[in-house]
């Protein structure tokens, strides 16, 4: 019998980090695999799901989504493996802006290296909202890799190459970039250099994309369901409803998430960091420190633009980022204030009952 505790946790992903190892110690440690209104989904070794039930703490409607297990998450469980007790520390947390007026986050996946967007060559083609999803992924901790697929219905090679001129920002960062055909194991082998044993990976992107047609095919059966995308824009239906990691051949792990139809922004996330250092660095080449980048003499953002080294709608889109990041970020900060508000007035509540006894 092998002396390392965790033996059975490498074929899920576990890294042996320090910070986890010395967390873990010799307690019982399983993976979030999925997760449920009713509790979560983890494992203890490949091929074991067994429904636990959380903390109570997280169960609270107005907690921090943060402090609560996503898919991807090393956790603690009670001796009889049937309650989390604890939350391990984590290496990245993926995360967006929830859908809806009210603001919230929404953890995707946790302890993830890399996040592979995956975006079709059709008219799912949107160089705009890859930029999107690379400016949340900068801030999760992971890297990003940019999977195009559907190559196999191009009847043109050059629109390959058209695609990849169009992301030369995104080829600028080093961001590797891969066109592949889905269906095609051979045409998948580029991608296992991020799949391989102690290595975790989540899908994002549209409906449609392809990403559970990626998944059968680099697992060799069809666990995903698939459908047909709409002709009239390459969109697709939820075939994947929720997030569900999924050990691969290749010796990683996968997470698949369902498609995104909005992807709203955290309001944590470093524009300088998302592909925009070239914009926040001619920012601080204006004449005057407080300029708008509007009709002020001296506008080292307007001089870009009007010589061509500066794209007036890549600027455009991240004047929008830019305001959406702020906005989301106040809002973050209030309803932080309003959790540690009613944190702090428990303990008073409690006096005051116990005070009228």
């Amino acid at each position: 019998m092998s002396s390392d505790p965790h033996v059975r946790l490498r074929p899920i992903g576990w890294s042996d980090a320090p910070d986890l190892v010395a967390a873990a110690g010799t307690r019982r440690v399983a993976r979030v695999t999925g997760q449920h209104r009713s509790g979560y989904d983890v494992s203890e070794f490949s091929g074991d799901v067994r429904r636990v039930q959380p903390p109570a703490a997280w169960t609270r409607p107005r907690g921090d989504p943060a402090l609560r297990a996503a898919v991807g998450d090393w956790v603690v469980l009670d001796s009889d493996g049937a309650n989390i007790i604890e939350l391990l520390p984590r290496h990245a947390l993926l995360k967006r802006g929830a859908a809806g007026e009210h603001y919230r986050q929404q953890l995707i996946a946790a302890n993830v290296d890399h996040v592979l967007v995956v975006c079709g060559l059709d008219a799912d083609f949107n160089p705009r909202r890859i930029e999107r999803y690379l400016l949340v992924i900068q801030a999760s901790g992971a890297s990003p890799v940019l999977v195009l697929t559907k190559v196999d219905l191009l009847t043109d090679p050059a629109l390959v190459e058209g695609a990849f001129e169009l992301l030369g920002d995104v080829r600028a960062q080093g961001i590797p970039i891969h066109a592949v055909n889905a269906k095609s194991a051979d045409s998948l082998v580029v991608l296992h250099q991020y799949l391989g044993p102690g290595k975790s990976a989540v899908l994002v992107g549209s409906s449609g994309a392809g990403k559970s047609t990626l998944s059968n095919t680099l697992l060799g059966r069809e666990k995903m369901k698939t459908a047909a995308v709409r002709a009239n824009d390459s969109r697709g239906r939820h075939t994947t409803t929720h997030r569900v990691l999924t050990p691969l051949p290749q010796g990683g792990v996968l997470i698949d998430t369902p498609g995104m139809r909005e992807l709203k922004l955290s309001g944590e996330e470093d524009l300088a960091d998302g592909g925009f250092e070239d914009i926040e660095a001619l920012s601080g080449m204006c004449r005057f420190s407080d300029c708008g980048h509007s009709n002020e003499p001296g506008c080292a953002v307007n001089a870009a633009i009007a010589d061509g080294s500066l794209d007036e709608a890549r600027y455009a889109h991240y004047c929008k980022l830019r305001d959406e990041r702020d906005a989301a970020a106040v809002s973050l900060a209030q309803r932080r204030a309003e959790e540690r508000s009613i944190q702090q007035a428990k303990p008073r509540r409690a006096k005051d009952k116990l005070g009228r006894r």
